[in-house]
């Protein structure tokens, strides 16, 4: 069925982005050009964090939010990466603590003077060449180069393509990375609590975790997508072959428990699918967009449930709505704009104006800048 023919006559219908206007972007960043799939930008309340090209390493700009413009190029980055930034992600507890997974098989966690520091760490020695890694960023952003990390996780044997907080409990992060290997840390005592390896035959495209991280569900290049209990370390579901395509999947957990995915059929055309974890057989809606051949990058909002679809290279945001009646996925509309995204960051919903009607809000990464897209549901 195409996703064209099931319109839902709902008051999300009426989503519309609006782009802000020129001054109001981050203009003269060079976003990063690794072919990896990850959104390349990370956002809070306080700071947008991107991606970027670096010579001799991995870096990323963390921007004041306010701080919008032509932006220097000698303005100060995040630097301790030996090889390229894959994913970053900031810590939902606290505005100023951000981990990093890289090329260079480290995962790190940041930090500088004037801010909160994670519990319980000081600044750790210098990093290993086989860790993810945390930062801390001073209360008023950068004012020089940031290359010593609060925490240096070591672990991995391969790239670090996936770092991501657990939702409810404070300092601990997942990491995951090309050895196939899921690991979960610690950050306040710099401590492995769980090993979870040999679950995942192959690379792990995404992890996304329960609403209350008693789970998390992944997207594998084995076409499976499986849902883990970390404490067990068991799989506690799994559905083989979720879409039959070669390219990239990804999976993420929905409020109310059930998967939303995003990946290509045997003919390259991409889809969308919604899973109950307790009967896997069968999908429960399976929608086929178009044959592009981006990925396609999921974001839900748990309080309207609806799901954004942004593809790579796309120049478009597509955004359905999940009911519990059928067809369950329903597509609402589409913002569409000229430039295709080479990446998209994601606002937490503290951060929005909702005095504004505004509902969600989107960082579009274009090549050399990051445009801010606003969604409202307009009201009298």
């Amino acid at each position: 069925m195409s996703f064209r023919k099931v319109v839902r006559q709902s008051k999300f219908r009426h989503v519309f982005g609006q782009p802000v206007k020129t001054d109001q972007c981050y203009d003269d960043i060079r976003v990063s050009r690794v072919t990896w799939d990850s959104t390349f930008c990370a956002v809070n309340p306080s700071f947008v964090a991107i991606i970027v090209e670096a010579s001799g390493g991995g870096a990323f700009l963390v921007l004041p939010l306010h701080k919008t413009g032509r932006i220097d190029k000698s303005y100060p980055t995040v630097c301790g990466h030996t090889g390229p930034v894959l994913d970053i992600d900031w810590c939902p507890h606290n505005d100023h603590v951000i981990a990093s997974g890289s090329e260079d098989c480290t995962v790190m966690v940041r930090g500088g003077p004037g801010s909160r520091g994670v519990a319980g760490v000081s600044p750790l020695r210098s990093p290993s060449p086989l860790s993810p890694q945390v930062w801390q960023i001073p209360e008023n952003g950068l004012s020089q180069p940031l290359t010593e990390p609060v925490v240096v996780l070591e672990g991995h044997s391969k790239r670090v393509g996936i770092v991501t907080w657990h939702p409810t409990a404070r300092n601990v992060l997942l990491s995951a990375g090309c050895d196939n290997v899921v690991l979960i840390w610690n950050v306040g005592t710099a401590e492995e609590l769980y090993r979870l390896d040999g679950l995942h035959p192959d690379l792990i495209y995404s992890v996304s975790w329960s609403r209350d991280g008693s789970r998390f569900c992944t997207a594998c290049k084995d076409k499976s997508v499986r849902v883990i209990d970390p404490r067990r370390g068991t799989v506690v579901a799994e559905k083989e072959r979720a879409h039959e395509g070669a390219r990239p999947m990804r999976a993420i957990f929905l409020a109310d428990g059930k998967i939303f995915t995003t990946g290509f059929s045997r003919m390259s055309e991409r889809q969308l699918a919604l899973w109950d974890t307790e009967n896997l057989e069968e999908p429960m809606g399976l929608q086929e967009l178009d044959s592009s051949n981006g990925a396609l990058l999921p974001f839900y909002d748990p309080d309207t449930n609806v799901v954004y679809v942004c593809g790579k290279g796309d120049s478009s945001i597509r955004y359905f709505e999940i009911t519990e009646e059928p067809p369950y996925i329903h597509f609402l509309n589409t913002f569409t704009s000229k430039e295709p995204q080479r990446g998209m960051g994601w606002m937490p919903k503290r951060g929005l104006d909702v005095s504004k009607c505004e509902i969600a809000r989107f960082y579009k990464l274009h090549e050399r800048k990051c445009e801010p897209i606003i969604m409202t549901v307009p009201r009298k």
